[in-house]
């Protein structure tokens, strides 16, 4: 299980990290997981606590989304908790939208179309 975890296939998945300027303490990291046919990507994003309210979390979802793009990736998704405020909102603010997660009303399913502007 744990080579099937760490196993990534560079075309369809990436990790990015951010690090402290020292380079010595990892901050956040950011998964983009495709499809198989490239159209729709899911991103998942942890910020270390100390790190929040920083804008950390918004230069990663900004960075992710941009390379989403450019791999012509049409539709980027993020599943939070409903309880997660503050990802729905930095969420919403960079144009996702959001609605119920299918089959699970305590999850939020957010989607933003690339390549349109955001407002």
């Amino acid at each position: 299980q744990l080579k099937a975890l760490t196993n990534v296939d560079h075309s369809r998945t990436e990790n990015f990290i951010a690090l402290v300027d020292d380079g010595k303490q990892i901050i956040a990291s950011a998964m983009l997981a495709c499809d198989a046919v490239l159209k729709r990507a899911e991103v998942a994003i942890s910020v270390h606590s100390d790190f929040r309210h920083d804008g950390v979390g918004w230069e990663m979802l900004e960075h992710v989304a941009k390379h989403a793009e450019a791999m012509g990736i049409e539709t980027l998704e993020s599943i939070e908790s409903r309880d997660n405020h503050a990802a729905i909102d930095l969420e919403r603010d960079m144009g996702f939208t959001a609605r119920a997660y299918p089959g699970d009303a305590s999850l939020m399913l957010l989607e933003r179309k690339l390549g349109q502007p955001t407002e």
